[in-house]
């Protein structure tokens, strides 16, 4: 179910950065009214077609440096828990000799 709304979501997200390239190019396009109808399209066309492969680049960069980070993050969480259950345990050990040691002396042992 996730993977499904999560291919929509990405779908719907390339569609708005698409119109927002077309957009873009259409306005770069605007301000050369020189052109002809067909350069025109053709300048839009290049324009958007250009900052759509800077935001796929973009997107790609940023999601290797989330992969990264995730693994980073992943090896930290691992040796901080791996810290806390040793402590735990090393306050465990304290904790169970100072009763042995309150038992010891309540009781007269040796």
């Amino acid at each position: 179910m996730a993977v499904g709304i999560n291919s929509i979501e990405g779908y719907l997200l390339y569609q708005s950065e698409l119109s927002k390239a077309r957009a873009e190019g259409e306005a770069f396009a605007e301000r050369m009214p020189w052109l002809t109808t067909a350069q025109y399209e053709e300048v839009a066309r290049l324009y958007a077609q250009a900052r759509l492969e800077v935001s796929t680049q973009m997107v790609r960069a940023i999601a290797a440096r989330c992969a990264e980070l995730r693994q980073e993050y992943t090896v930290r969480y691992e040796a901080l828990r791996q810290r806390l259950l040793c402590l735990c345990v090393a306050a465990l050990v304290c904790a169970a000799t100072l009763l042995v040691a309150a038992i010891t002396l309540t009781t007269g042992g040796p």
